[in-house]
């Protein structure tokens, strides 16, 4: 079985071990490790201010009862399958193993749900549930459900369940008084706000799942099916992953702003970006220094810094925006920078748009800009 790099990744064709046996080789464990670990910069600063309110989880988990959450336990154990030893054991094989590896004591729940779409989620205030549809078990092999299951995992090592839920909840009391005047824009930067950082929740529990599974090939082949479908002969991780590229630096102004607007409504990033995200962070210092067991452990997550944490969101934030191939960042940047021109440069950027006269010249200063990418990314 190729590993979509076209390379034979050793595994039989039936994509890999039997089911319910543990991987050839030998995964690195996290004792007490804390999710600030491996949390995005923006993630974590969120986290870390949530977590300093004294009372703030244990007065909404008294509301509980106003969410549905009581509904969906229910639910999910009248008309899911619960895993366990007898029922979907390599799944549960699976769980125990994600939660030894970050030294999650206490195993969540995990029900398998029918549902052709491929989908996972970790919900709940009091004790977190993971549900996964049999259209995600169906389409990985073992080794990509790995990474899934460590993802999910690390959500509830992350408390992204109680906070998702919390959050949610403010927004739907915030829907409910949309109809004084400027509630409609008061709530829109509510949501606006909140699907922003279960973007940036989603990029950490990537990591999580990067960290349990210890395959980033898998990881990434995991993405890619989501994406593509189960074709993974007529898949390529390397191809992919330049869609990512491509992606990023293509286009105009119009295409940054299309971009912005096509991301918006959306709870998770793009799976392209997603795995180009995820690469990036496993080459990167942070990943090898957690590797060799240098990393925060959770007992002192009570002395973690809210200040620290927003001025690391805030770097992150600007060395995105630094390192970002995208016109309109690029644009940012020369802008911040004290590029003069501001005007001739728009106008170049926006390959002339609504001007003929002098769409193709290059910026003051400056390369000539970059003409449409050949191929829409998605």
């Amino acid at each position: 079985m190729t590993d979509g790099t076209g390379k034979d990744d050793g595994r039989a064709a039936d994509g890999g071990a039997a089911e319910g046996s543990s991987p050839r080789r030998t995964r690195r464990q996290f004792p007490g490790i804390s999710s600030r670990a491996y949390e995005h910069p923006a993630d974590r600063s969120a986290l870390v201010a949530l977590r300093k309110l004294s009372g703030f989880d244990t007065v909404f988990k008294a509301l509980s009862s106003l969410l549905p959450e009581r509904s969906l336990r229910l639910l999910f154990l009248s008309d899911s399958v619960r895993v366990c030893d007898v029922q979907f054991p390599h799944l549960n094989d699976m769980l125990r193993d994600a939660c030894h590896i970050l030294d999650l004591e206490k195993v969540p729940s995990m029900y398998v749900s029918q549902d052709p779409k491929p989908n996972a989620m970790c919900i709940g205030l009091d004790e977190p549930i993971i549900v996964v549809t049999t259209g995600l078990v169906e389409l990985l092999d073992e080794e990509e459900m790995r990474a899934v299951v460590g993802h999910e995992v690390g959500h509830a090592l992350s408390g992204h369940a109680v906070y998702r839920t919390i959050l949610l909840f403010l927004t739907n009391l915030a829907l409910r008084v949309a109809w004084i005047p400027l509630g409609n824009v008061a709530v829109m930067a509510i949501v606006t706000a909140l699907r922003e950082w279960f973007r940036k929740s989603e990029l950490s529990a990537d990591r999580a799942g990067l960290l349990v599974g210890q395959d980033l090939q898998a990881s990434l082949r995991g993405l890619m099916k989501i994406a593509g479908g189960n074709h993974l002969h007529q898949m390529n991780v390397d191809a992919f992953l330049a869609q990512a590229e491509e992606y990023e630096r293509g286009g105009d102004l119009r295409d940054s702003v299309l971009k912005i607007l096509n991301v918006l409504p959306r709870s998770h990033p793009f799976t392209t970006v997603r795995a180009a995200e995820l690469k990036r962070w496993a080459e990167s210092r942070d990943h090898q220094r957690l590797m060799d067991g240098h990393y925060p452990r959770r007992d002192e997550d009570q002395d973690a810094s809210v200040t620290d944490s927003l001025r690391q969101s805030a770097a992150s934030y600007a060395s995105d925006v630094r390192g970002s191939k995208d016109p309109l960042m690029k644009l940012v940047t020369d802008i911040a920078g004290g590029a003069g021109e501001l005007g001739g440069r728009v106008r170049s950027r926006f390959g002339g748009f609504g001007s003929g006269r002098d769409a193709g010249a290059p910026p003051a200063g400056g390369d000539a800009p970059a003409g449409p990418p050949g191929g829409s990314g998605g």
